[in-house]
């Protein structure tokens, strides 16, 4: 990075009025290259918030031991599957890192030892979500991993650590799926994202937009002892995004969801929007 560009980047975090949250349900990695509902909301959203200085993305795809933000100029795009077509694994979204970004998330967050890291890049939950809400890939953006070792009161306090940053134009945005279970796929007819559930997974779908619409942040992060858990979350990393998100809504701040459905059984793709 030049002197230039490192000056560009320091201009761009001054003070802006409060940046929305994004929780995105991200599903299946195909929908990088599709055209469907769920990639056409998304596309929509590019429009429909303040264009950001920056993205800071909580993925579900990078689990660790401690907590890192990616500080390399030019993040690679992983790609953190197999059995797919050689088009997807074609697929590269360039978009800039910003080691300013990471470094001000290391100085700001003092009750974690946040680290770097030069290794990672952008995986699929990012750049297969923001490949369509900023398709220029001209926007910096930084992932955060999960601490795979850490409770949820964990994660949702350190989603509250960071509302500094929906102060400088900052962009949160955490990707993973509400319900998520993988080995009770069941697909209906040949489209995978058509709506379809096991009665549980509609049930738990609307019981956690209820909780979400009265605030009761207490019961989503104690979510093991809510009703059909154990089958929908069988593994927290998919939950986990949505209690960042969740630890940044401010307290007046209203809640908006978008791709409302149960897919392929046991996915939702419910997502939302706060501010």
């Amino acid at each position: 990075m030049t002197l230039r560009d490192l000056h560009k980047e320091v201009m761009s975090f001054v003070d802006t009025p409060l940046m929305p949250v994004v929780f995105v349900g991200h599903g299946t990695p195909m929908n990088s290259i599709e055209d469907n509902e769920f990639v056409r909301t998304w596309q929509k959203l590019g429009t429909d918030i303040p264009q950001p200085q920056a993205i800071l993305c909580i993925s579900a795809h990078w689990e660790t031991k401690g907590t890192f933000v990616t500080a390399m100029d030019r993040p690679k795009t992983i790609h953190d599957f197999y059995g797919f077509p050689g088009e997807l694994y074609a697929q590269q979204y360039p978009a800039p890192g910003s080691s300013l970004l990471a470094k001000m998330v290391q100085q700001e967050i003092r009750k974690v030892n946040i680290r770097d890291d030069y290794e990672w890049g952008l995986d699929h939950g990012s750049w297969s979500v923001l490949k369509h809400i900023y398709p220029k890939a001209d926007i910096p953006v930084v992932q955060m991993s999960i601490d795979h070792f850490k409770d949820s009161r964990y994660h949702y306090g350190l989603g509250n650590e960071l509302m500094f940053l929906r102060r400088k134009g900052v962009l949160i945005v955490g990707s993973g799926n509400m319900i998520h279970n993988l080995r009770m796929v069941k697909v209906a007819g040949e489209d995978f994202n058509a709506e379809f559930g096991y009665d549980w997974a509609f049930e738990l779908n609307n019981f956690l937009k209820e909780k979400i619409l009265s605030r009761d942040h207490y019961s989503l992060i104690d979510y093991m002892h809510i009703p059909a858990s154990l089958m929908a979350i069988p593994t927290p990393e998919h939950y986990i995004p949505l209690l960042y998100t969740l630890g940044l809504q401010g307290k007046d701040e209203s809640v908006r969801f978008f791709n409302d459905k149960v897919i392929a059984g046991s996915l939702s793709m419910t997502s939302l929007i706060i501010g």
